[in-house]
């Protein structure tokens, strides 16, 4: 069965190492006959949310820019797939923001179902990316009906398109081709770590 893949890729630098994390889930799930489309937000205009909650009677956000345009993407997609730096041991400040301007889903008939978190860090401890986990489960758990399916924290300090031929890049291609339903069956809840 063929999924609907958004990739989104929240660095605000083109070319890093989330953003290689991506491709390389994008071309996976290419190979495995998916669709896929990738917003990158470094060369997006997002504005902070007001709070004005005016979404929550439109499902549309009364700020006309590029963050509207790509909530109505992510409500039609099978699959939400993140991608950032990790940052002070958090989500980039642009993928938080992207969230928060995502507030038109809340309460919609939104498509997605799974969720994947890949990020890079400069360091190669495990619980680099705990704040990213928690950041985006707590956005999930709005959404009753989806759930973080994988997570995936390369640790490096060298830009990661020089390991392409590591078996780790491997596995994240295998990981894009593996969706039988909308779930990857070789991905669960606990992040994925390599070095």
């Amino acid at each position: 069965m063929s999924e609907n893949i958004l990739v989104i890729s929240t660095s605000p630098r083109r070319g890093g190492n989330s953003e290689t994390l991506a491709d390389a889930f994008i071309r996976g799930a290419k190979e495995a006959g998916h669709q896929t489309e990738k917003i990158c937000l470094y060369d997006k205009t997002i504005g902070f949310c007001k709070g004005c909650l005016a979404c929550l009677q439109s499902h549309c956000c009364v700020i006309h820019d590029d963050a509207d345009v790509i909530a109505q993407k992510m409500r039609k997609a099978d699959v939400l797939v993140f991608a950032t730096p990790i940052y002070y041991y958090e989500m980039c400040g642009q993928m938080k923001t992207m969230l928060d301007r995502a507030n038109p889903l809340y309460d919609s008939d939104y498509q997605f179902r799974d969720i994947y978190l890949l990020a890079s860090a400069a360091e190669t401890e495990e619980s680099a990316m705990d704040g990213a986990i928690k950041g985006i489960s707590g956005w999930i758990d709005c959404f009753p009906n989806s759930r973080l399916s994988g997570t995936v924290l390369a640790g490096v300090q060298k830009p990661l398109a020089q390991y392409r031929e590591i078996r780790h890049y491997k596995r994240l291609m295998k990981w894009g081709k593996q969706f039988k339903g909308g779930i990857c069956r070789s991905v669960d809840s606990s992040p994925y770590f390599f070095y």
